[in-house]
């Protein structure tokens, strides 16, 4: 069984026409399956839908039609307890790695939080566990006591992924995680994710407009344009022999990126 199912999904919005409230479809009827242990990389261009399709698996948002189920269990609709009891198996991560962070506290409360809200851990605990995620990331101890705006952007965003490590999830939803980044910050945070991936047994759905860094770190891809999937398989199959002009073109733009 696929640990994610993406069936037939669907998100429209309404949109004033001058008297007229007109339905956006910005995704349209969208399948596709991630397994456990591999990368699902979803790549568009801007406007494409793919932060909606992400907020969607994570529950944040309903679809209009179609469905999203994990580990064989439908996100939408359900009741509040199963929806936080799947949010500590599935974690995001976001593009804007400062906006992502409350400013006010400390890396040492960022990180506990999703632990002391799911009352996984002690509160003796929680300085030990949170140094422990740090040094995961490539951070040291000394950072528990320092504030979001301390730090750069490349920092923040290992920040950011030792929050979303902390309830030891299943799947993680990594939207843009680098794209706000410098080329050379981008790639060790991308090198980060595929050690991470190994010694966490994670499964991602890795959302970028790049196709190299896709293709880099991927099992399997998807390629959105205007909402609809126009091309579906796995890495080695479409980097070797895409079928559409579009996924060609994606192909063949110039690597955002310098991977070890």
């Amino acid at each position: 069984m696929p640990l994610v199912e993406v069936s037939h999904l669907s998100k429209s919005y309404p949109r004033r026409d001058g008297l007229r409230t007109q339905q956006s479809l910005v995704v349209d009827d969208v399948s596709f399956v991630i397994h456990r242990g591999e990368t699902m990389g979803l790549v568009g261009e801007s406007g494409s839908g793919k932060s909606t399709i992400a907020r969607m698996v994570l529950g944040l948002i309903e679809p209009t039609s179609g469905s999203v189920s994990f580990d064989g269990q439908p996100v939408s609709g359900v009741s509040q307890n199963k929806l936080r009891a799947m949010r500590r198996r599935v974690q995001p991560v976001f593009q804007d790695p400062f906006a992502a962070l409350n400013p006010r506290m400390r890396v040492a409360e960022i990180v506990a939080e999703p632990l002391v809200i799911h009352r996984a851990a002690a509160k003796t605990e929680l300085r030990i566990k949170c140094a422990e995620l740090l040094r995961a990331v490539g951070l040291d101890e000394s950072t528990l006591g320092r504030y979001p705006h301390e730090f750069s952007g490349g920092q923040r965003q290992r920040i950011n992924i030792a929050r979303a490590l902390a309830l030891r999830p299943e799947l993680l939803v990594l939207d843009e995680p680098v794209s706000a980044l410098d080329v050379s910050v981008g790639a060790q945070i991308v090198n980060l994710l595929r050690d991470l991936q190994r010694d966490f047994q994670l499964t991602y759905l890795f959302i970028s407009h790049s196709m190299p860094l896709v293709r880099y770190l991927s099992t399997d891809i998807a390629v959105l344009r205007r909402g609809k999937l126009v091309e579906f398989g796995t890495r080695d199959a479409i980097c070797a022999a895409p079928s559409e002009e579009y996924t060609q073109a994606l192909l063949a733009a110039t690597p955002e990126l310098r991977l070890a």
